[in-house]
């Protein structure tokens, strides 16, 4: 396994992968898929803002991805960035998110980054636990504050300093 900065060539993957998780889990709080012009701005605005967009690469395929964003537009915020993380669902359980979430942090670190935020579904044992693996700390617990599948979700903010 390879972890990589992603190219443009792997948007059909991330996207593939996105769009799985948006419809068969609460770890992305949409219905609505993605389109591949979607995951172009994502990506372009990522990498105008110098941020990383990192893959799992096995075999020349990408099987998951990591990258942060600014957690909030405020300037006081900027020292401040949250992530995300995706793996396919294949390949999950591999210990693929530990590997890409921890390739993130040196990035963050980089950039003058001082706290990164895990937004998190409660309901999300497995993920819980690996952000706490890697220090990850719960920071606050908002109860329904989101909606999907016809069932109110409780969202769950970890961070861990840098």
């Amino acid at each position: 396994m390879n972890i990589r900065p992603a190219l443009a060539a792997d948007l059909p993957a991330i996207l593939a992968i996105y769009n799985a998780v948006i419809a068969t889990s609460a770890a992305v709080y949409t219905e609505t898929p993605a389109t591949l012009a979607d995951r172009q701005a994502w990506f372009a605005a990522r990498t105008e803002q110098g941020y990383p967009v990192l893959v799992a690469d096995e075999g020349g395929e990408a099987v998951g991805y990591a990258t942060f964003g600014d957690f909030r537009a405020w300037p006081g915020y900027r020292h401040t960035v949250e992530h995300s993380v995706h793996i396919r669902a294949d390949r999950q359980g591999r210990g693929l998110g530990k590997e890409l979430v921890s390739a993130l942090f040196p990035y963050a670190a980089g950039l003058d980054k001082h706290v990164m935020i895990a937004g998190i579904d409660a309901a999300n044992e497995a993920s819980l636990r690996m952000h706490e693996r890697l220090g990850f700390t719960q920071a606050g617990r908002f109860n329904e504050v989101g909606r999907k599948f016809e069932r109110w979700l409780d969202l769950v903010f970890l961070q861990r300093f840098l």
